[in-house]
């Protein structure tokens, strides 16, 4: 255990923020979640009782007969804000102080560092660019990340759970959003931080970083794995028929799979029900493209498959 290399890895100016997301971003899921299901149970005690739903306050904060419901903005929200943002220019003083800026010497092509890694926000794309080819990886993902976030609004046929946190009422899309955003991005961001070392090679924490270490591992596509020869299929088209039915065999498997997810529950069938067949079909190709990506880590590690459809123009 290189206790020397570990600590040099987390204090890095560049890695300060990443160390912080280990423990903030549990933190604000657990009082995020804390909220909505102290929501959930206002929820459900004013439905058991009407009466009690047109005198009491709607919110999980003390409240007592003949108190405000409302408050202005000025002072009480300013004041918060006021503070929050004189808290926070602090920190950033006290951090710009203490750590120094993470610049380096000009470029020299002769001298390249190893490893090279991207700023940490972009380390996931990074990362990325070990299963899926370089066009798809840099290009294609980031853009359908753009899209998909841009669709959400158009998406969404929910109306509850706007301007409040909820979890009953919201599983799904929580879900949804705590597997992309926590197990897909920010994980990529930790392995790509903490465990890859020179030449970009997978090295468990705590263990030396050995520029000379190079792994004995033999990437292999999917239509390799299966013996073509012992079919007599070795052409480049038979691959690709080979790969196209493989993908497809995968979308539709995913596809099924998603949607006994969203009908699984009474609540998701209604609001299944209220979407449209653009709506519903541009849900599943974000959601089965999302799916794609832990899949392919997994091959990518566990059995060295590198590509599952190869093409002369494309890999995926």
């Amino acid at each position: 255990m290189d206790w020397h290399q570990l600590w040099e890895v987390v204090s890095a100016p560049d890695n300060i923020p990443i160390v912080a997301l280990i423990f903030l971003i549990p933190f604000y899921t657990w009082l995020g979640l804390r909220q909505g299901l102290a929501n959930d149970r206002l929820i459900k005690q004013l439905e058991a009782d009407p009466q009690l739903a047109k005198t009491h306050h709607r919110k999980t904060q003390p409240w007592k007969p003949g108190w405000v419901k409302e408050v202005h903005a000025w002072p009480y929200l300013l004041r918060m804000e006021f503070l929050a943002s004189i808290i926070v220019t602090v920190i950033l003083i006290v951090w710009s102080i203490t750590l120094n800026a993470p610049l380096e010497e000009l470029s020299n092509p002769n001298l390249t560092m190893n490893p090279a890694k991207a700023p940490w926000y972009f380390l996931g794309l990074q990362e990325m660019l070990v299963y899926f080819d370089p066009w798809i990886a840099g290009v294609v993902m980031p853009t359908l990340i753009i899209v998909g976030l841009m669709a959400i609004p158009y998406i969404d046929e929910n109306p509850l759970g706007g301007g409040y946190y909820t979890l009953r009422q919201r599983k799904f899309a929580i879900g949804t959003f705590c597997f992309g955003f926590m197990l897909l991005w920010l994980a990529m961001v930790m392995i790509g931080t903490f465990l890859r070392g020179p030449g970009w090679v997978w090295f468990w924490p705590g263990r030396t970083w050995d520029p000379a270490y190079q792994p004995y591992m033999v990437n292999r596509n999917l239509d390799e794995v299966i013996p073509f020869s012992l079919l007599g299929l070795k052409a480049i088209w038979a691959k690709t028929i080979f790969g196209a039915f493989a993908t497809g065999a995968y979308a539709v498997i995913a596809g099924l799979a998603i949607h006994r997810l969203i009908t699984a529950t009474e609540f998701n069938r209604k609001i299944y029900q209220r979407m449209s067949l653009i709506q519903y079909l541009t849900l599943q190709v974000f959601l089965v493209l999302m799916l794609l990506l832990p899949i392919k880590i997994l091959l990518r590690l566990l059995f060295n498959i590198k590509y599952i459809w190869v093409t002369p123009w494309f890999n995926v």
